[in-house]
């Protein structure tokens, strides 16, 4: 799977995410979100290629416990997951830099 523009309808449980295998990137915000707006160009760029990487696009806000679940206070937050397991955190992204180091930090070697 690569970069995904729209915001899943339902997010997945948080067990669910647990038992993810392999890369994924969970990315908490909305659509309205001027911040998330700004950050999709670097967030699409640096996922449009990596087939080896699932990409889940969470819509965030009062009362959104996967959200509450990972302590997301800010958006976008862009959680980098090993096998269910975070690895790296990347918060308001304001290039491509940070991106580029969660990803390596999910798929070494790759």
């Amino acid at each position: 799977m690569t970069y995904c523009a729209r915001h899943l309808e339902q997010p997945p449980a948080r067990e669910d995410v647990d038992r993810l295998a392999g890369a994924t990137v969970l990315e908490f915000g909305t659509p309205w979100c001027g911040h998330c707006q700004g950050a999709q160009p670097f967030i699409q760029a640096a996922l449009e290629s990596r087939d080896d990487v699932a990409h889940v696009k969470v819509e965030d806000g009062p009362g959104q416990r996967l959200g509450r679940s990972f302590g997301v206070k800010l958006w976008p937050t862009l959680v980098f997951l090993r096998d269910g397991k975070e690895v790296d955190r990347v918060v308001r992204p304001q290039g491509p830099e940070p991106l580029q180091a969660g990803l390596q930090a999910i798929t070494p070697g790759a």
